[in-house]
């Protein structure tokens, strides 16, 4: 898979709520940072899975939709509005950057 079909399938995954799906998409060391603090939120893909399904998949009703993206070989940024985390959408831009056809960093921002 390319960088970008991975994005894509995880974020199939995610708004169907499919964990196991939404997993396979990311290298067993995927770390995901929050920025512009460069603050490491999640560190490896058990500790991203936890997350997932305790904070992120346990919501009925949870989707993303992008509003714009960019694809830049193996590193794709996606503003992202997510709905069902928040009482209004969230936005956030997040950066994926893929090795090996699957996801192995996750860089999210914020709107603040």
């Amino acid at each position: 898979m390319t960088g970008l079909e991975c994005v894509e399938e995880q974020l199939a995954a995610y708004n169907a709520r499919d964990l196991a799906r939404f997993l396979a998409c990311f290298h067993d060391d995927v770390r995901s940072f929050r920025m512009l603090e460069m603050a490491l939120v999640l560190d490896g893909k058990a500790e991203f899975g936890a997350f997932y399904a305790r904070e992120r998949f346990s919501r009925p009703c949870l989707r993303a939709e992008i509003v714009n993206r960019i694809v830049l070989g193996e590193t794709i940024i996606d503003h992202e509005r997510i709905f069902g985390i928040a009482a209004a959408p969230v936005e956030m831009v997040v950066m994926f950057v893929a090795r090996d056809g699957l996801i192995a960093r996750v860089f999210a921002i914020p709107a603040k």
